[in-house]
């Protein structure tokens, strides 16, 4: 993920003093008190149940009507939604946060915008403009955090595109955009005009009622950023003098079922890797590429490494050191609220730039959007086996009084 707003360098090179590799294997949990780590056991395997994940949101409303809305949502709260989410209220998220920066971690802001293709009510511009609306409010929850006082560092938001345009008009563009003479119609500079200016654009390849959604979404994009105007200016600044920024946040991927189910609908080819080892490979060989890119541009390449798997982030951890890039430089990882715990704890500790993805809001806004997360992503959550074991052995060690951490 691109991060301008700091001038940070690395130099060719690795760094004095030998390579050690990070242990991952759960010493950091000492960190964490024995209620969190009992919560965070319990919800872990009840999520690596399949029928739970699959038949989730039937499940939330069977609950609902059995045992009332009150009792259903204290019993969310003390499970699913105190793991994976930071709270509901500014107060509540400021508190997670404090607790996150204690153990080393940062946050990173995400609004539980959903979009259902086929529904109607979530498709309308009103509900892109709801959707705005929730964006803004966490950027001024976002300048909050950075007024609170404590070793705040830096505060990231997620922003996703589709919750403020459709997914059928980014479709429609990009295929567009691949045609010859097309790139001058739809280039950054003609569309960021006409986000500045307000201007009507019109695209020959789009009917008139998409050409209005292109300029609504346009506006709709430029209110959110246009809080950030001086780290924009700052970065065009920069990437005029040096050509071009780069930024990727590197992920696995989590649509497997939907991209294969859609070419073959299409009968096109399966875009997606055929194995998990194949994904793992790909990963890595991407991962290296990135890396070297940051090693070489400095500032002008940024990388988040969004993954649970260990040997992802080893891979990266290592070949920073190997590169020489800072530690709390360029590079920075990412994992989601309320899992992989043992590797953000570790990372965290030892110095590097971590951000736990943290979902707030109301129950009804939340627990669709990690039902939904979480059927994306059952083969994390089908591989967090090794967190629940470090677990188990960590509260096994402190109910027989062995080896006893205390929790700071």
């Amino acid at each position: 993920m691109l991060r301008t707003c700091r001038a940070l360098c690395s130099q060719a090179g690795p760094s004095t003093g030998g390579w050690q590799a990070l242990n991952f294997d759960g010493g950091a949990f000492h960190l964490k008190g024995t209620g969190e780590l009992t919560r965070a056991l319990l919800v872990l395997r009840l999520c690596a149940w399949p029928p739970l994940v699959t038949h989730g949101l039937a499940l939330q409303a069977w609950s609902q009507r059995l045992l009332g809305s009150r009792l259903s949502g204290a019993l969310l709260r003390a499970s699913v939604y105190g793991q994976f989410v930071a709270g509901e209220t500014a107060e509540e998220v400021r508190g997670c946060v404090r607790q996150l920066q204690a153990l080393g971690l940062r946050p990173l802001l995400a609004v539980p915008t959903e979009e259902e293709p086929d529904s109607a009510v979530k498709t309308g511009e009103a509900w892109y403009e709801e959707n705005l609306s929730a964006m803004l409010r966490c950027v001024d929850l976002s300048r909050g955090l950075l007024e609170t006082p404590g070793p705040t560092g830096n505060i990231l938001m997620q922003l996703k595109v589709t919750a403020l345009t459709s997914t059928r008009l980014c479709k429609e563009l990009t295929t567009w955009i691949r045609r010859p003479g097309a790139s001058l119609e739809l280039s950054p500079e003609r569309l960021a005009e006409a986000m500045d200016s307000g201007q009507d654009l019109q695209v020959s390849c789009l009917n008139a009622e998409q050409n209005r959604h292109l300029q609504a979404s346009l506006g709709r994009l430029h209110r959110v950023v246009q809080d950030t105007h001086e780290r924009l200016r700052l970065a065009a600044e920069a990437a005029d003098r040096a050509g071009l920024a780069f930024g990727v946040k590197l992920v696995r991927g989590a649509y497997l079922d939907k991209e294969r189910a859609m070419a073959r609908h299409q009968g096109t080819e399966d875009p997606t890797q055929p194995d998990y080892e194949a994904t793992n490979q790909s990963y890595s060989r991407c991962l290296e590429l990135m890396l070297t890119h940051v090693s070489h541009r400095g500032p002008m390449c940024h990388l988040m490494v969004a993954s649970h798997n260990e040997e992802s982030v080893r891979q990266a951890t290592k070949r920073m050191w190997e590169l020489g890039i800072p530690l709390d430089g360029p590079v920075c990882f990412g994992q989601l609220l309320g899992m992989c715990d043992h590797v953000s704890l570790a990372l965290g500790q030892a110095g590097y730039a971590v951000y736990k993805s943290i979902p707030y809001g109301s129950l009804e806004e939340v627990i669709p959007y990690l039902i939904r997360r979480a059927q994306e992503n059952r083969s994390v959550l089908h591989g967090a086996r090794r967190e629940q074991k470090l677990l188990s052995q960590e509260l096994r060690r402190r109910l027989l009084g062995r080896g006893l951490r205390v929790p700071h």
